[in-house]
């Protein structure tokens, strides 16, 4: 924690030079994109990006999951979402999963959350399906411990995708071609990036 508390501290001499570019910001934002992505500490979408500030407008939350759209449902997913769309008008919504996420490996293995019925709760909303029998390794017995966790990942942002269509504000702009979705996989290892291609079906890098 120490070091964060020192950077703040020295932050506002570090971007002296940068002044009339903050003072922008103070005036209003147009973020290029809503970014939905993992609260994993590991996943920072600005760095991948190179995104500048005021430039994504970030919705984190464990496993990238977004509800199906539910009407009475108080849900700050749901909130941001609207926000994101109805206030700032952002022409483009990116869904990304990642490697070696938490949340997808308790879709997968259930009682590694047992502990935490919170976060269990939460993971039902993903939408989760078994897994196909492409997404899983060759193996004598076909075990959870034998599923592609990566193509589960995959998979599971498509969902998102899904579900982010259930909203009336994101239909209303995709139907009329003012929103695109976009469903992009991060390996953590190699900082790869791959997009998923409608015409293909599948990830392929960007």
């Amino acid at each position: 924690m120490r070091s964060l508390i020192d950077h703040a501290r020295v932050f506002p001499k570090r971007i002296e030079d940068r002044r009339e570019e903050f003072a922008e910001l103070a005036r209003g934002q147009r973020p290029q994109a809503l970014f939905i992505s993992c609260s994993d500490s590991r996943v920072m979408p600005s760095l991948f990006t190179g995104a500048r500030p005021g430039e994504i407008f970030e919705l984190r939350t464990a496993g990238n999951i977004v509800p199906r759209y539910r009407p009475q449902a108080a849900c700050a997913v749901a909130g941001t979402l609207e926000f994101a769309v109805e206030a700032l008008h952002v022409p483009d919504i990116v869904v990304c999963g990642h490697s070696h996420c938490g949340a997808v490996r308790a879709l997968i293995h259930r009682p590694t959350v047992t502990d935490m019925p919170l976060v269990e709760r939460w993971i039902d909303w993903a939408g989760h399906r078994p897994a196909s029998p492409a997404e899983r390794e060759p193996s004598p017995s076909l075990g959870d411990a034998d599923v592609d966790a990566d193509a589960v990942t995959r998979r599971h942002v498509l969902t998102q995708l899904e579900h982010l269509r259930t909203y009336p504000c994101v239909a209303r702009r995709l139907t009329d071609g003012r929103l695109r979705l976009h469903a992009w996989f991060y390996t953590v290892e190699t900082g790869r990036v791959l997009t998923h291609r409608p015409g293909t079906g599948a990830f392929e890098p960007l």
